[in-house]
Order: structure tokens, then C-alpha cells, then sequence
């Protein structure tokens, strides 16, 4: 089954939460969530059970389709690694589709394709996500293919290094030979300089070439248990059949000790950081990075709203001033990552061949100045509004999203039903909260800059394994 290589921006979707080698996969409709529905009455019927294992589930039933939507989210990602093991949280995003005990290599998607079920995963910074879709009768053998997986892992020496040759590729055509992602990853390794969110999601090079038999399995049994994860279905369900079902299977297995906390908190940046990347490329780059918020922050959703209104569309302002206007560039992205902790605030901007790096940046840093200086008004709080909450019912309108979304809150946010509060948390943000934040994190001394700078002749491979 393809999953493709990471792509850096989606790993930092603006209104949702990071991933890394997610697929677009069609997935049958729920039932729409109209704006008009009270949100209390919406998530009324959701039930959520800890089982003696320490795993957590939660259950949203909705009978329209017989269609269900499963997320196991694991409590772990690059933000678990350290040096030596880095990309470890992304390689079991593979390996747990190779094969276990009872249901061998190929077996996992052979068998649910077979029963009319796909799936998928995504690796970020802090989570590793596996996503289920399939008729609701099908609910017994999926369960029992997690059980199967979580339990009885294949750690073959040949599938792993088979696997191990995968990643590199994705290394390799994600970042070493792709010019936005190799710029981000010497960014992000430069804007943190204590904190573990500078390591990769993919990993170091060398540390992909020299992974042991005795870190994975260390790795596996530490995080991959049932007290390390939250597990979240919607769709044609009986809650409580669902709960005796998850405690027959996924229920059995040993709970483990608690993983060692990061306690690493990343120091207070005390001036602007730069970096220049010099590689073969037809238009120039730029990155900034400001330091940002974690997920549970109270200025998320004013964050994400300043966002929205700085690069969101057209009609935005960086779209605006620096394509529309100054012609300096063809594409203005901004985007946040909010994890457990404190994350990055991204602007990246796609130059025209032969652009001015200088200019580029002056106007770009101009523009943030003038949100720190001047906030914005009334009819921009007001679009971004519209669209965060237009986005937030769009995604509660299937069963894969209405699972993405309780994961989520539960995972970032400690508790399901925060979800539910998100349209009052948007109405609540105003102007001067919108100014407020802007200068809070538009700080120079706290922002890293990355150039990308063409160069006419290709570098020399850094390794020979970078070069096969």
C-alpha cells in the first residue's frame, strides 16, 4: 500500500493537527454537522471508557451508513527520540504494516481490503496515528488485526532493513532532494537549539543506516502500549458492544510502564538566527520561523485566526502585498504546528526565478510589523472567523474526520469534549487579542531566517549513501 513521503507542510496543517505521510483517501460521508446543530446536543451520544490496561476509547455513534472510522493514536513521535535512534516513531509507522503473528507480511492489507476496509498513518513531532476505514461488520476482524499487531509484532531482520531502504527513499526524495523540505529541516534544527522538536520527523541520515535489532524493540514496547494510546471510532456503532469487543482484543494487552517524560524545555531565543542552504534550484526560497504556542495554549485559536488572515487565500495580506503588489513572489504559505509544546510559526515563500532574497524578506517582515503595530480590522477577524468555523464543521461532516477531531482534542487537549468548545473559543477572539498575540510572536530576537540561494552546478553527495 503507498504512503508517501513526508511533506513538511502537511505535517504543520494550519487548523488541524501535524502529520507526516498522510494519504487523501475517499471515505463514505456521515451525516452533515449544519452550523445550526447546538454543539452540546452534536456530541451528546459520544461515549469514552479507560479500560484496566490504561487504554483509552472512545466511541461516537452515528447510524446513517453502516460505515466506520477508526484513529489509534500513540502518544509518540520525533519529539520521543534522541540522538542515535532519530526517526524511529516514523519507521514503526511502516513496520506496522509488515506483517505480525497471525496475519503475516501483506496480510494487514490484504485481509481488510478483502472485507471492503483501507487504511493509512501519519508520524509527527509528537504522535504516530493509524487510521481504519471499513463496513461496520467488519469491526471484529479489524480489532483483531490491531490486537495482532500491537501484540505480536514481526521484527524480521530482512523486512526491516527492506524497510529501512523505504525511509531512506522517502528521505531522499522528501527532504535531500527537494529543496523546500532540505531548507525547513536545517531551519527547524536551528530554531531549536535544546528541545527535541529540532530532530526530523524522518531522522538523521546516519542514524536511519545504523538503527539495532535492541532499539526497536525497546522503542515498541515502550510506546506502542495500550496505556500510551487513545483509541477513537465513529460511525454505525453500539458503544457498549464496542467496549466488550475492544476488552476481549485490545483489552488483553499488558499495559507497561509509563514513558519517561521530555522535560526538555526550550530556552527563551535571545536574537535572530540565520541560515543559508545553498543548492541546485531554479527559484530562490525563504522560511521564517517564530518561536509559537502548544496545542492546549488559550491563544490557539487567535493564532490560528492571525494565521488565516495573514495567508489564507487570495484576499490575504501576504498574498496581497508580496504576489499581488510587489511581484516578488509566486506563493505565501503560513502555517503552525501545535503540539505538546511550544512549536514553530512558519511564513515560507516561493520566490520568481532570479528573485531578491532581501527584498522578499524586508517586505514580508514589513508586513508582520504593521499587524504588530496597527492589528487588524473588523472584516478580516470576521472572514478568518468564518472560515475557521466553516472549516471545524467541514470536518465534522464524516466519520474519518469526526475521529481525527476527537483524537485530537483528546490527545492536545487532555479531554474529548474540549472539541466541542472550539466554536466559542473562536467567537471569543477579538481585535485587540489579534494585536495582542501578533506582537508576542512576531519578536525578531525570536525568529530564525532560512535562504535559500540557486546555485548552477549540483553539490557533491555528502555520503556514499546519500548518493545511491
Amino acid at each position: 500500500m503507498f504512503r508517501p513521503p513526508l511533506s513538511w507542510f502537511a505535517c504543520l496543517a494550519l487548523l488541524g493537527a501535524p502529520q507526516a505521510g498522510a494519504q487523501a483517501v475517499a471515505e463514505p460521508s456521515a451525516k452533515p454537522a449544519a452550523a445550526s446543530t447546538p454543539v452540546a446536543k452534536l456530541g451528546s451520544d459520544i461515549q469514552a471508557r479507560t479500560l484496566k490496561n490504561g487504554l483509552t476509547v472512545i466511541v461516537w455513534p452515528d447510524h446513517d451508513i453502516p460505515n466506520v472510522a477508526l484513529a489509534n493514536w500513540f502518544r509518540v513521535g520525533s519529539r520521543n527520540e534522541r540522538p542515535g535512534i532519530t526517526g524511529l516513531s516514523h519507521f514503526f509507522e511502516h513496520m506496522m504494516f509488515n506483517g505480525a503473528k497471525k496475519y503475516g507480511p501483506g496480510e494487514f492489507d490484504r485481509v481488510m481490503e478483502a472485507n471492503g476496509g483501507s487504511n493509512n498513518a501519519f508520524t509527527s513531532e509528537d504522535v504516530t496515528v493509524y487510521l481504519d476505514w471499513f463496513p461496520a461488520s467488519a469491526l471484529p476482524l479489524i480489532l483483531d488485526l490491531e490486537q495482532d499487531r500491537l501484540q505480536s509484532l514481526s521484527f524480521d531482520p530482512k523486512v526491516i532493513e527492506s524497510e529501512r531502504g523505504v525511509v531512506y527513499s522517502e528521505r531522499r526524495s522528501g527532504v535531500d532532494n527537494d529543496n523546500s523540505g532540505a531548507l525547513q529541516e536545517q531551519l527547524q534544527a536551528t530554531a531549536f537549539v535544546a528541545h527535541p522538536y529540532q530532530i526530523p520527523v524522518i531522522g538523521w541520515p546516519s542514524d536511519i543506516e545504523s538503527w539495532r535489532m535492541e532499539d526497536l524493540q525497546q522503542y515498541f514496547k515502550t510506546y506502542y502500549a495500550p496505556n500510551n494510546a487513545t483509541l477513537v471510532l465513529a460511525g454505525d456503532l453500539d458503544p457498549a458492544r464496542v467496549f466488550e469487543q475492544v476488552e476481549a482484543t485490545l483489552g488483553t494487552i499488558p499495559a507497561q510502564p509509563a514513558p519517561e517524560p521530555v522535560r526538555t524545555k526550550e530556552p527563551e531565543q535571545q536574537g535572530e538566527r540565520r541560515i543559508v542552504v545553498k543548492k541546485l534550484a531554479q527559484s530562490p526560497l525563504l522560511q521564517v520561523a517564530y518561536h509559537g504556542l502548544a496545542a492546549n495554549d488559550p491563544d490557539m485559536e487567535t493564532l490560528e485566526l492571525l494565521g488565516l488572515i495573514l495567508s489564507h487565500g487570495d484576499s490575504s495580506r501576504l498574498h496581497r502585498k508580496l504576489v499581488d503588489e510587489a511581484r516578488v513572489a509566486i506563493r505565501v504559505r503560513s502555517s503552525t504546528a501545535g503540539g505538546f509544546d511550544p512549536s514553530l510559526v512558519w511564513f515560507s515563500v516561493d520566490l520568481t526565478p532570479g528573485g531578491d532574497l532581501a527584498k522578499t524578506e524586508a517586505l514580508l517582515t514589513a508586513e508582520l510589523a504593521r499587524v504588530v503595530k496597527d492589528g487588524v480590522t473588523d472584516a478580516e477577524l470576521r472572514k478568518a472567523r468564518n472560515v475557521a468555523l466553516a472549516t471545524f464543521w467541514r470536518k465534522l461532516e464524516t466519520n474519518s474526520g469526526r475521529s481525527r477531531e476527537l483524537g485530537n482534542a483528546a490527545t492536545f487537549r487532555g479531554d474529548w469534549k474540549a472539541l466541542f468548545d472550539a466554536p466559542s473559543r473562536y467567537e471569543q477572539v477579538t481585535r485587540d487579542g489579534v494585536k495582542a498575540l501578533a506582537a508576542r510572536i512576531f519578536n525578531p530576537d525570536h525568529r530564525t531566517v532560512g535562504w535559500l540561494v540557486p546555485t548552477t552546478a549540483p553539490a557533491a553527495p555528502a555520503s556514499k549513501e546519500s548518493a545511491r
